[in-house]
């Protein structure tokens, strides 16, 4: 058998990459992973993490103007960027500090350097260095894309919101994806004049068009101005900003034009061709239910893969892939029924098949109730919250839970659990209500509104 520098060589320091070293090191495999930029990948430095912190922090504004309502004798004060923005980075950098340490721990040999694929089993990093390994895992992400439009590069993504000197006062988010969704509630909430266009019908598509309908108008309700059937048809720097012309005749200038118009594998300038790895047609990385490309050394785990973009499906990934190869248990990984959140304002978690997609599939009742909240209402607020049940009328099976209000993030996790088992709505009947929540409605809806 070949002498290789390791068993395992990981490119990319996300949260597949990190978790599959770290893993695959407590099994007394020598591991190597290489990052060319910051440990932690998207979720950590540029994506969940700061985003719910930026989530968190434009919610005060609401929070203190109801608290008027509650009886607080609140002085108005102003959002300061800079003091937030010097916490956000120096928390980031703590996590980062973290992964490092994780991995340090674990006896991984960190390699701060770009990697690339020479063959089926060696990298060359931009140190200059070769490195062969028995395995080579790939993790290294997606990117924000930008759309083919004139002046699109004018425009920033979710990355560099970030990074920002200053808060715009003005600001165009062009997409209607959750995270164009999510950062139009941000900005709106930390007091940004917020516009977004999506050229469909509706935002967050393939979602629940009840749910989504009932997001789509929070949104408008809390102040952002949502343009459907609309996009950017042109734009260039003029006066002062960024001059957009909309595909409906309108313009307009912003200080910045976000866009978050979908993302891409990072696979670019990977060396995949030199390896014979084979790509899809968005340039993700082709694998098998075992994360294995068509090279048998090569695997990859997460959003180079463009399956499920979600952190814990990549750490879920990397869990099977460590199981499949350095203990002989070939896993597969379960991608039915993950439950996700949008951090929206209002928020939304789902799990499961839409009411649109469960009727094409079978016949169903419809469980739902759409209401004021208590702490709203009391506030003088007209959000709306929505339970929902999709429910199969052969086996009673709930195939579908989707929930807007806040905190629904919590709430699916919860709820997720009963439905990947295969709980049934009486089983959700037989649950007593705990009184006086949001959530007891999921539990107390007796009739259906329909049936299809």
């Amino acid at each position: 058998m070949p002498d290789f520098d390791y068993d395992l060589f990981v490119i990319g320091g996300g949260s597949g990459g990190v978790r599959a070293a770290r893993v695959a090191a407590a099994t007394g495999a020598k591991v190597g992973l290489a990052e060319e930029f910051r440990m932690g990948g998207t979720c950590v430095i540029r994506g969940c993490v700061p985003k719910k912190l930026m989530v968190f922090a434009s919610g005060f504004s609401e929070m203190f103007e109801d608290a008027k309502s509650y009886g607080w004798d609140l002085k108005p004060g102003g959002f300061s960027w800079p003091n937030f923005r010097t916490k956000l980075h120096a928390e980031l950098d703590r996590l980062e500090g973290i992964y490092r340490k994780l991995l340090n721990g674990s006896g991984v040999t960190i390699h701060d350097a770009r990697a690339v694929l020479s063959d089926a089993h060696t990298v060359t990093l931009s140190t200059g260095e070769n490195i062969s390994a028995k395995h080579i895992l790939i993790a290294t992400g997606g990117h924000p894309s930008l759309p083919d439009i004139p002046g699109a590069e004018l425009g920033i993504t979710s990355n560099d919101i970030f990074l920002l000197d200053e808060m715009p006062k003005k600001i165009l988010i062009v997409g209607g994806g959750y995270i164009a969704s999510e950062f139009a509630g941000i900005l709106n909430g930390l007091g940004v004049e917020t516009t977004q266009f999506y050229r469909g019908d509706q935002i967050l598509r393939g979602f629940d068009d009840e749910a989504r309908g009932i997001v789509a108008d929070g949104m408008r309700e809390k102040g952002v101005d949502l343009q459907l059937n609309t996009n950017v048809a042109e734009m260039e720097k003029r006066d002062g900003g960024i001059w957009v012309k909309s595909t409906t005749g309108d313009e307009a200038v912003y200080d910045q034009v976000m866009f978050a118009t979908g993302r891409a594998p990072n696979t670019n300038g990977l060396g995949l061709d030199a390896a014979g790895v084979t790509m899809g047609r968005k340039g993700e990385i082709v694998v098998d239910d075992y994360s294995q490309t068509n090279i048998p050394s090569i695997y990859a785990v997460g959003d180079v893969t463009d399956r499920v973009q979600l952190t814990p499906v990549a750490i879920r990934e990397a869990m099977a892939f460590v199981q499949t190869v350095f203990h002989g248990n070939p896993t597969k990984v379960d991608h039915e029924l993950i439950p996700s959140a949008i951090f929206t304002q209002p928020e939304m978690g789902t799990i499961g098949l839409s009411e649109e997609a469960a009727r094409d599939q079978e016949p169903i009742d419809v469980y739902a109730t759409s209401f004021k909240p208590m702490n709203h209402s009391f506030a003088g607020r007209e959000d709306k919250v929505l339970m929902k049940l999709i429910v199969s009328q052969a086996t009673r099976v709930v195939l579908g839970c989707h929930i807007v209000a806040d905190h629904a993030g919590e709430m699916i996790q919860l709820a997720g659990i009963a439905v990947k088992m295969g709980a049934t709505k009486e089983q959700f009947d037989q649950t007593v209500a705990v009184h006086p929540t949001m959530a007891e409605e999921l539990v107390t809806m007796k009739e259906p509104v329909r049936k299809t």
